[in-house]
């Protein structure tokens, strides 16, 4: 089990992957695989079984997995992006 600097209910950047540049909540860490599940990110689709709930059984959308290391907390994200803007330079 590795230690993680991102926490439940943290606001994260995704830095890479298919959902580079969306921001989200944290809604859980899985620790023994080094996922983190990100509010409204990495939407993926489940086709269940049919059930009382869902006689004809149901297509559900809910969020996937992605993993610690493609995500940054808001305020390092906003602090590396300051350090990278161009000084103005005067003549």
């Amino acid at each position: 089990m590795s230690k993680t600097k991102v926490k439940k209910g943290a606001e994260v950047v995704v830095i890479s992957g298919s959902e580079r540049g969306k921001r989200g909540k944290v809604i859980s860490v899985t620790t023994s695989g080094d996922r983190v599940i990100l509010e409204g990110v990495h939407m993926i689709k489940r086709h269940t079984k049919k059930s009382q709930l869902h006689p004809q059984g149901a297509i559900i959308e809910r969020e996937g997995t992605i993993h610690i290391s493609n995500v940054m907390e808001v305020s390092n994200f906003e602090a590396r992006a300051a350090k990278r803007t161009p000084a103005t330079v005067k003549v």
